[in-house]
């Protein structure tokens, strides 16, 4: 919207068209989303107070979590309007890439938004069926695929890009196109929300995450930047490095709220749109691969799930004391505060690993 008005207007005010530069738009699209979240957050967690909208705790988890419920819920939904409001801004909004992300993020919260409706205002243990939520998961993540796919104009945007090495990357027909995509949007969505257990847990590493796939995003869509780096160039992703900044701002104005001890949680309404947003970009930069590395600890707490389930149906035995992972910790004695710093710590290596998968080749 301002990148349309800005350019409507530098035929008579020249100086306006330094908002024309992508790097600039993605900065300020950091500021506007962080600004939001600043300001409404305050309020929200008071209307959320005061309707009784709480986090309700599981009495078989840590004993240190009991005193959490009652705590505001669905504060999710604020870093959603920060993201939608500042990319609709400052984005591209003619680019493709924008909106499908955007889109995408917006459903995967609006059945998070259900799921968390259900759980704490019609006091529902259940909220949505789980076969409900995987359902339009998967109609959104498909569909996301199947856009993605039919709307490609070059072949890089639907091959597979294997890091590390130069030139190696396999065509994708649309079937593993379209199945690899679901996969990806889905499970780091629910990978997201899987980790989603303590205080900023989640929403740190969701933010460096988003942060490096918006540097993906940028250098691929820079022609003479992924040609040099030997990445795949791909035109209009650039755009993207707005929605990321985007993220990264809400992100960042959420944990100031969210860090321990919490005064809001995100809820499903957050945990499953960021994840998804997550999937989406990964996606259309072509780097699931490197995405799966950099989300390594969404990658642990949803294997450490898979893996406490399988071991107690075939064997009748638990792996770990408390599945998603970060609860086998903290029953091992380890505070809250150091389970959550030091899987932030965990996730800075990793994504550093990622981003040096740009240059090593």
């Amino acid at each position: 919207m301002l990148l349309w008005l800005t350019g409507t207007l530098s035929d008579y005010f020249t100086s306006l068209t330094v908002f024309q530069y992508l790097t600039l738009r993605g900065i300020f699209g950091v500021l506007t989303a962080l600004l939001i979240s600043l300001v409404i957050g305050p309020l929200m967690i008071r209307k959320l107070g005061q309707y009784q909208i709480g986090q309700s705790v599981r009495d078989d988890g840590p004993q240190t979590h009991l005193s959490k419920a009652g705590t505001p819920t669905m504060g999710g939904a604020l870093i959603l309007v920060a993201i939608a409001i500042s990319t609709l801004l400052w984005a591209d909004l003619t680019n493709r890439y924008i909106w499908i992300t955007l889109v995408v993020t917006l459903l995967f919260g609006a059945i998070g938004w259900v799921d968390d409706y259900r759980k704490v205002v019609e006091r529902n243990p259940r909220g949505l069926p789980s076969r409900w939520k995987y359902f339009w998961q998967s109609v959104i993540g498909a569909s996301a695929a199947f856009v993605l796919f039919y709307t490609a104009t070059l072949p890089q945007e639907t091959s597979l890009f294997v890091p590390l090495f130069k030139n190696v990357s396999f065509a994708l027909g649309p079937a593993f196109f379209i199945l690899l995509t679901y996969f990806v949007i889905v499970g780091s969505s629910n990978a997201v929300n899987l980790t989603d257990g303590l205080d900023g847990l989640a929403i740190l590493p969701t933010v460096m995450v988003a942060a490096a796939l918006g540097i993906f995003a940028y250098l691929s869509g820079h022609a003479q930047f992924s040609n040099y780096l030997l990445i795949p160039h791909l035109p209009g992703t650039g755009e993207l490095i707005v929605f990321c900044g985007a993220l990264v701002g809400a992100g960042l104005g959420f944990l100031w709220f969210n860090t321990y001890p919490a005064q809001v949680f995100m809820g499903d309404v957050g945990a499953l749109a960021l994840g998804a947003a997550l999937g989406v970009v990964a996606v259309i930069v072509r780097q699931e691969i490197v995405l799966f590395i950099m989300g390594g600890i969404f990658v642990m707490e949803t294997v450490s799930v898979i893996l406490q389930v399988a071991s107690f149906r075939l064997t009748g035995r638990r792996i770990f004391r408390m599945a998603p992972l970060h609860h086998h910790f903290e029953l091992k004695g380890w505070p809250e505060p150091r389970v959550i710093v030091r899987f932030w710590v965990i996730t800075v290596v990793l994504v550093l690993v990622g981003l040096a998968t740009l240059k090593i080749r």
